[in-house]
């Protein structure tokens, strides 16, 4: 991790070292288990592999305005800032002072030569000019354990901001799938309304002329009003998907974004690398792993606390009743002293504070291998689904064909005579069904896709063939 070249040299100074940290114990296979392929580099921008210009557009416009983002690239700012200010702790401080006074005393009751009664009165002028300095000894590592922490949690903080870009541009893939996926669905609907109404007309045609029963008319129309309900759910959840990407976009939720009515080029295979790869590349493991280096930090703070805390503190400055004299060595004073603090009773306050600290510290150990755990499960379920969404696809494709085919049958045979209206109407809702569900399966494969990609940490850059081939030879 980026961190430890950072941070870590803040170790060589403390006097009461972090424990040494070693990975949880978890039982990972050597390879995954849904899929087994390889790959060797991290594309952050995982979601230019749609291969889709719209795509692209959408979430660098997400990524560059969405408030979101911003507050996450705030709290980044944050805890830098408290890092500086925690390692100031170990610098001495410096404080420069000028006063200036005007004083006046009165001596009542005292006599005076040459007066009658009057009141003897002195006024003086008094500036002081001073320079105080303390310093903290960091004898036991105290302040350089908390300026440890510090670091180790605004690195956690710049995870977490690469975490919700991540998360930010699959919402905004997924937004736009699903606006996708709504038009296509309209645009069914619009076709199979025409179809419904040619069917509703013929059979008001063939009733009137008294060639088949009221009873086909009546589905026919039927029909063709559940259609027309189809194509305002329809508008219904476009309209929604619409300002739900809007959001993401930062704009204002007008419902005036267009999007696609086609889908990216289909996917390309899916490799995985090794299970241990997925520890450096999820932003949320990396932020888990410096928490809990931070809750060690924690741990010798508090028990640094423990130990007496011994500071230095130096004065200088001058007295004079003239300001231009301030700056007279003659007039200088100065002072030097040491402090020693060493707490004796203070009702188990500290003790129960390293208590704490080491309670967190479990807390943070538990909490990094629920996030490790998670990941996997998210590759491994990933990798699994996805195989089977594509033949689910294939199959409606080919469920597709079969239906067109009986719809042109069925209306051949009802033209002549042969076949009742509904034998037409049950062949067109199979086809509608077919189409749907293909739209739908479509969607639900990119937002698979989506999914793995944030299960990685980012997209995959598959290794050319030859060299796949040279190493399986080996």
């Amino acid at each position: 991790m980026r961190v430890h070249g950072l941070i870590l040299v803040l170790l060589t100074a403390c006097r009461l070292p972090l424990a040494e940290r070693a990975e949880p114990a978890l039982d990972v296979p050597a390879t995954w288990r849904a899929a087994s392929a390889s790959t060797n580099a991290l594309l952050t921008d995982w979601w230019r592999q749609f291969g889709s210009a719209e795509i692209d557009a959408l979430v660098t416009e997400a990524l560059g305005s969405s408030p979101n983002l911003q507050a996450a690239a705030a709290r980044v700012e944050q805890s830098r800032l408290r890092a500086q200010l925690a390692g100031a702790e170990l610098l001495p401080q410096v404080n420069v002072s000028l006063d200036g006074s005007r004083q006046q005393n009165n001596f009542i009751g005292l006599p005076i030569p040459g007066s009658s009664g009057g009141v003897l009165t002195s006024r003086a002028t008094t500036y002081r000019l001073s320079l105080a300095t303390s310093w903290e000894l960091d004898l036991w590592g105290r302040i350089r354990a908390g300026q440890f922490a510090a670091l180790a949690d605004g690195e956690a903080a710049r995870a977490d901001l690469e975490g919700a870009r991540q998360s930010l541009a699959a919402q905004t893939v997924k937004a736009w799938t699903a606006l996708t996926e709504a038009r296509q669905q309209f645009n069914l609907v619009q076709t199979n309304l025409v179809i419904a109404q040619a069917s509703a007309q013929q059979a008001q045609l063939r009733f009137e002329l008294g060639v088949r029963p009221a009873l086909e008319m009546r589905m026919a129309q039927a029909n063709l009003e559940l259609i027309r309900a189809q194509q305002e759910q329809w508008s219904a959840v476009t309209a929604t998907a619409q300002r739900q990407l809007e959001l993401l976009l930062g704009r204002y939720p007008r419902g005036a974004i267009v999007g696609a009515t086609q889908w990216p080029e289909p996917l390309k295979p899916v490799p995985a690398g090794l299970p241990s790869e997925l520890l450096a590349r999820r932003p949320d493991i990396v932020a888990a792993r410096l928490r809990l280096l931070a809750g060690d930090a924690r741990v010798v703070e508090a028990k640094a606390g423990l130990y007496p805390q011994f500071s230095l503190t130096a004065s200088t400055g001058t007295t004079s009743p003239e300001l231009g004299k301030l700056l007279d060595n003659d007039l200088k004073v100065w002072a030097l002293g040491a402090n020693l603090l060493q707490p004796v009773f203070n009702g188990g306050r500290l003790r129960t504070h390293v208590e704490l600290k080491q309670a967190q510290v479990a807390e943070a150990v538990a909490s990094y291998r629920a996030v490790v755990l998670n990941a996997f499960a998210e590759v491994e379920t990933a990798l699994a689904t996805e195989g089977l969404w594509a033949q689910r696809e294939s199959k409606l494709a080919a469920a597709i064909a079969q239906a067109q085919e009986a719809l042109r049958l069925a209306d051949d045979r009802y033209t002549r005579g042969l076949e009742p209206l509904l034998t037409v109407l049950e062949a067109q809702r199979r086809v509608s069904d077919a189409q749907a569900q293909h739209v739908a399966v479509r969607r639900v494969r990119l937002e698979n896709r989506v999914n793995f990609h944030l299960a990685l940490g980012g997209g995959f850059a598959v290794r050319p063939a030859e060299i796949i081939s040279q190493e399986a030879q080996r």
